[in-house]
């Protein structure tokens, strides 16, 4: 029976707890972005204004519009793109934020498979 009052107690406290959400800290600034590619690291470090986000990755610059939905989610769209697939909008939200990071999830727009990353604010 002490264990069943414990147990509950654990699961009351946990479900209390709120991840901090301060989404219009990072709605402009520098950002960093890395993941793991084939064991290999590869990062893109971007700049994001009101409505415009550039992003340099392997020696490229990138430049896409910026469509705040909510505090928490938007959505990018490349001005230039090549192919059918940087036609392609992609959703963003986040998630949690923690310090100089915030997690999040996205997708192209209308696609069911979500990824996550964290990204780094540096300025």
């Amino acid at each position: 029976m002490k264990k069943t009052a414990l147990l509950l107690l654990y699961f009351l406290m946990i479900s209390c707890y709120e991840q901090e959400r301060k989404c219009a800290d990072f709605k402009t600034g520098k950002f960093e972005f890395s993941q793991e590619i084939d064991g290999k690291k590869h990062t893109s470090i971007f700049t994001r204004t009101a409505d415009l986000q550039i992003e340099t990755y392997d020696g490229k610059t990138d430049t896409a519009s910026v469509r705040w939905v909510n505090d928490c989610e938007f959505v990018l769209q490349k001005l230039n793109p090549k192919t059918m697939q940087e036609k392609k909008a992609i959703s963003m939200k986040i998630l949690f934020t923690e310090g100089k990071k915030y997690t999040f999830e996205y997708a192209f727009v209308g696609d069911a498979k979500k990824q996550r990353g964290t990204v780094t604010k540096i300025e």
